[in-house]
């Protein structure tokens, strides 16, 4: 018996669940404690006292940075924040119907073509690459917008974080300082989360040996998909359909009983509820409290009551993200590109990992199709 046919009766789990890819020292999800580390710290703790740039620099570097080091790192990241020249004139050249998400694959892809480290292939070079794509992928999806908007692009003010200036670049005037936070809290909240598809995808490019932005823009592609990247606009949909918080039983119920899935409820790993929707729902408090737009959010509240009096389902992250960006004047579309922004950070941790200790990742696949056949000739083909 073959190899091969030996591999054939092996049993194997459909999407790789549990299936340990590789070593990783950047983020640990631990389903059973409900519980998120990034490099050792809870995600809860750094949401409420951390900043997303001091995260960037934990994912990248292994450990949180002293005072000094830290002005000294924010100071060269902010300061490559500013699109080329040569992107912008890439954004004008997009038809209207194209979707932020393509746009975002397209122009990411085409940075490397103007980074002074393009092919610089040193691990200081790496990150600094790295930090570019962190800083000028919120300023490609807010530039885009506000050019299907009939508007100018804006470029971001100095001295201020990614939070502040992509909402800033996107709307078009200094947002409220607690807007500000509750974005960067959002950032944190979504920079890593373990092998998820498109963190997978961007490690299996990486270990091919190619460039960075190859690597994003594979991550970018995966996360366009709607069973990756597109949950939270759903849970907005959803809460559009039911309108009222009186008509949410009337809404979950008949799709519970059928086993439909909710939107924005249950995870593959939690089996609690997700810490980050915890965090979230604080948010969202604060800043309807701020608009005075409460709607959503108790539609949102109603849902999950019913959703606990009747299964053992919990939020997860995309529940309380959705009307969050929503109260925030975010257009739903661009919910999805708002994980980009964060997640940049950790599949650029991964890629880098990944570089340190490469092998090809190259799985094998259990054979399913007919056993060896004899070629015959078409003409004696029935």
């Amino acid at each position: 018996m073959t190899k091969q046919s030996i591999q054939t009766t092996d049993a194997i789990d459909a999407g790789m669940q549990d299936v340990i890819a590789c070593d990783s020292s950047i983020c640990l999800v631990d389903g059973a404690a409900c519980r998120l580390l990034y490099r050792g710290y809870d995600i809860v703790e750094l949401a409420e006292h951390s900043t997303f740039e001091e995260v960037a620099y934990l994912l990248w570097y292994g450990r949180l940075p002293g005072f000094t080091e830290f002005q000294a790192f924010l100071d060269g990241f902010t300061g490559c924040m500013k699109l080329p020249v040569e992107t912008v004139m890439i954004l004008r050249m997009f038809p209207h119907a194209a979707t932020p998400m393509e746009v975002l694959r397209t122009a990411v892809s085409s940075l490397g073509h103007w980074d002074p480290d393009s092919g610089n292939t040193r691990l200081d070079a790496c990150l600094r690459k790295a930090q570019r794509l962190t800083e000028r992928i919120p300023m490609i999806i807010a530039s885009h917008q506000r050019l299907r908007d009939g508007k100018e692009p804006l470029e971001p003010m100095s001295n201020n974080g990614i939070a502040f200036n992509f909402l800033y670049t996107l709307q078009g005037k200094e947002p409220d300082p607690i807007m500000v936070k509750a974005m960067d809290t959002s950032l944190i909240l979504h920079a890593d989360h373990e092998l998820n598809a498109s963190t997978f995808a961007a490690r299996v490019t990486a270990a091919t040996m190619t460039d960075i932005y190859s690597a994003v823009t594979s991550a970018i592609a995966a996360l366009k998909g709607p069973l990756h990247g597109g949950a939270n606009a759903e849970v907005m949909k959803m809460l559009d359909e039911i309108g009222t918080p009186e008509k949410a039983a009337d809404w979950v119920l008949p799709r519970l009983n059928t086993k439909q899935k909710i939107p924005g409820f249950g995870h593959r790993v939690y089996r609690c509820e997700d810490p980050r929707a915890t965090v979230l729902r604080k948010k969202v408090q604060e800043i309807t409290a701020l608009t005075g737009e409460t709607q959503y959010y108790e539609i949102a509240q109603a849902v999950e009551k019913v959703m606990l009096s009747n299964s053992k389902v919990f939020p997860n992250v995309d529940f309380y993200s959705a009307p969050l960006y929503h109260a925030m004047g975010i257009p739903v579309e661009l919910f999805t590109p708002i994980f980009a922004v964060s997640r940049t950070v950790g599949w650029t941790a991964h890629i880098l990992e990944q570089w340190k200790n490469n092998r090809l990742i190259r799985p094998n696949a259990r054979y399913t199709g007919p056993s060896l056949t004899p070629y015959a000739n078409i003409g004696s083909r029935s």
